[in-house]
C-alpha cells in the first residue's frame, strides 16, 4: 500500500494508546446482542470484563454503548418498521441494557451511570457544559459513565453509525486520551472480510488515509457499511492528536492488549505532532 507507515510510527502510537489515562470505549449493537437481537449476557459480561482490565490499571473509562433498539427488538419480539416503533423499542431495550450493565459491573464492585444525549446536547454550549461537568464528577466518584443516543426523542439519529460519531465527538471535547471502537470485525481491512476471504487487516492508518477511505467506500455494503462511520470517527479523533483503535469485541483481553501496547485491530496514528499527513 502506498504511503506506508513505519514500524516505529506504529509502535509510538501503540505506546501512546497504552499510556492513555482517560479512555472512551464504544461498543456496537452486534457486540452486545445475538443473531435474534436478544441481549447476549456473555457478550456484555466480556465487555465489562475488558473494561475492568482498564479500571484495574487506574484508567478512567467512559463507555458509549449502542444496543438499545436491538435489545428492545429481542425483548418485545417485534421488529420496528417506523421511526416511532424504533423509538419505543429503544425505551424497552435501554432499560434492560442498563439493568444488565449494573449487574455486570457489580461483579467488580463498580457503579455505573446512564447519560442519554441528542445532537442538540452536543451543539448547545450550556447543555454541553452541563454534560461535561457531569462526566467529570462521575469520574471523580469512580463511577463508569455509560452514554447512548437518546433515541426516544430523536428521529435522524436512529440510523447505523451514530454512536461512532458521538463517541468521537465526546472524545475530542472532553479531553480523552484514547478512543477504542469495538465491533464484530477485527479492524479495517483491504476488503469486506465478511465476503472476501482474501481481505487483509490494515495494521495502521495515518498518511495512507485516502487510500484506506477508497477501499472502505468500495467494500462497504448494507451489512458492512457501519465501518465507514467507525473509520470517520477514528480519523476525526486522530486529527486532534489522539490515537484510536478499531478492534474486534470478541478478541480475548482486547482492552488489556491495547493497554499493553500489543498489536490488536487497526490503530489510527495521531496526526498532530506524530506523523506528517
Amino acid at each position: 500500500m502506498s504511503n506506508a507507515i513505519t514500524s516505529e510510527e506504529i509502535d509510538h502510537a501503540r505506546t501512546l494508546a497504552a499510556e492513555a489515562d482517560r479512555v472512551i470505549v464504544k461498543a456496537g449493537t452486534n457486540s452486545l446482542t445475538d443473531a435474534e437481537s436478544n441481549l447476549d449476557d456473555d457478550k456484555l459480561d466480556k465487555l465489562v470484563d475488558d473494561i475492568a482490565d482498564l479500571l484495574a490499571r487506574d484508567k478512567e473509562v467512559i463507555l458509549v454503548s449502542s444496543g438499545a433498539v436491538g435489545a428492545g427488538v429481542g425483548r418485545v419480539g417485534y421488529t420496528g418498521e417506523t421511526v416511532e416503533e424504533s423509538q419505543a423499542l429503544s425505551t424497552v431495550g435501554q432499560s434492560q441494557l442498563m439493568r444488565r450493565y449494573t449487574e455486570s459491573f457489580e461483579r467488580y464492585d463498580r457503579k455505573v451511570a446512564q447519560i442519554l444525549l441528542t445532537q442538540h446536547d452536543l451543539e448547545n454550549p450550556e447543555r454541553f457544559t452541563n454534560f461535561r461537568n457531569t462526566i467529570e464528577t462521575l469520574l471523580e466518584w469512580d463511577i463508569v459513565p455509560i452514554i447512548n443516543e437518546n433515541d426516544a426523542v430523536t428521529t435522524r439519529e436512529i440510523r447505523i453509525g451514530d454512536n461512532d460519531m458521538l463517541s468521537s465527538t465526546v472524545a475530542v471535547e472532553i479531553d480523552v486520551d484514547l478512543l477504542v471502537t469495538l465491533t464484530d470485525v477485527g479492524g479495517v481491512y483491504t476488503g469486506n472480510p465478511k465476503e472476501d476471504d482474501a481481505a487483509e487487516l490494515i495494521e495502521a492508518v495515518g498518511r495512507n488515509y485516502d487510500t484506506v477511505q477508497s477501499i472502505i467506500d468500495e467494500s462497504s455494503t448494507g451489512s458492512f457499511g457501519g465501518i465507514q462511520t467507525k473509520v470517520q470517527g477514528a480519523r476525526s479523533v486522530s486529527e486532534h492528536g489522539v490515537p484510536a483503535v478499531i478492534a474486534k469485541s470478541t478478541e480475548p483481553d482486547v482492552l488489556e492488549k491495547i493497554a499493553g501496547a500489543k498489536p490488536v485491530g487497526t490503530i489510527f496514528l495521531p496526526i498532530n505532532g506524530v506523523i506528517d499527513d
